[in-house]
């Protein structure tokens, strides 16, 4: 087997390292510096000759900081002779823009699947992408996970009786009811249409919400509006207490005001795929994926099959069962 050789960005270092740490091997260096007229330098600081490169990087503020840094990393490692590049994208922020909803736009994740394999990607690993089509904007092998099987491991603790989970809308109600079923509960889904980047309309809820508790599962958490939203349609029908979770936990400052002291939120739920808010807050709990990157990195090293990684979604979580229906 080849070694692998691990390298990362400034986007989310400790992620990184936590990676490493389950994988057994040390975060090689890198040298990141900018020139004096604002462009980017980067140097790879480790033989990547005929090794297996894996570069760690997600997409987040400022994503298009992040984003060079990324492209320059994988170039460097192509031209240093490395026998195959791995673009590790935790959290891909291009797939929201997955298709041409308004005249004269840019498919910009199409776009950026191009520039990374142009780049030098041999291969990607990410996670919970916004839109599945996305997977197939890349003309390389892509390698998805899943987060939901941790997450589902955070409510296991919990008491669930009289709880439903509650997908923001319809199109993530695949995932959702995946989720429910690993907890055992049943599932509804709000009718939500976006009207802009941070406002959205959810004109309905499809199931049985009347009274119970809520875990409202979403992939990902940026101005809030959706969730909000969610909670107010869920008050009416006299839902007491919601619990939140998220993959991507984003969280601009306005999804903090939003969501920090609101009656109804009892926690919120996330992953380290993006790095966690600096500030203090309380109802936020973080679980860690660098376990199922630093297992998905080992078989893609050794040949072996990632989809069985998610048998039942996750492999601590047996057989699949039926799905239920919803508001079952």
């Amino acid at each position: 087997m080849r070694e692998i050789v691990v390298l990362s960005g400034s986007a989310h270092r400790p992620l990184a390292n936590d990676i490493c740490g389950h994988l057994g091997v040390p975060l090689s260096p890198v040298e990141i510096r900018r020139f004096s007229n604002d462009c980017l330098y980067v140097q790879l600081q480790e033989n990547c000759r005929q090794r297996d490169v894996y570069v760690i990087q997600p997409l987040v503020a400022p994503t298009q900081e992040h984003l060079m840094e990324l492209l320059l990393m994988l170039d460097a490692a192509r031209g240093a002779s490395a026998a195959q590049v791995t673009a590790v994208i935790p959290h891909y922020a291009y797939a929201r823009s997955d298709k041409k909803d308004a005249s004269r736009i840019s498919i910009a994740g199409r776009l950026v699947a191009d520039m990374l394999t142009t780049a030098g990607a041999d291969r990607v690993l990410t996670m919970t992408l916004h839109a599945p089509q996305v997977h197939g904007f890349f003309s390389v092998p892509v390698d998805h996970l899943t987060a939901i099987g941790e997450l589902a491991d955070h409510f296991r603790t919990h008491d669930l009786d009289d709880t439903v989970v509650v997908s923001p809308d319809l199109g993530n109600a695949k995932t959702a009811t995946q989720f429910a079923r690993l907890l055992g509960l049943p599932v509804a889904a709000g009718s939500k249409q976006r009207l802009a980047d941070d406002r959205v309309v959810i004109d309905a809820i499809v199931g049985d919400v009347r009274g119970k508790r809520a875990i409202v599962l979403d992939d990902e958490i940026a101005t809030g509006g959706s969730i909000l939203e969610l909670l107010e349609k869920l008050a009416e029908q006299d839902c007491p207490q919601v619990a939140v979770a998220c993959t991507h936990g984003l969280f601009s400052q306005k999804a903090i005001d939003r969501l920090h002291d609101h009656p109804m939120v009892s926690e919120i739920v996330t992953t380290d795929t993006v790095p966690p808010p600096k500030d203090e807050w309380p109802l936020l709990t973080v679980r860690s994926v660098a376990p199922l990157f630093a297992e998905a990195i080992t078989r893609i090293h050794g040949g072996e099959s990632i989809s069985s990684l998610f048998d039942g979604v996750d492999p601590t979580h047996g057989p699949p069962q039926p799905q239920l229906p919803f508001g079952a």
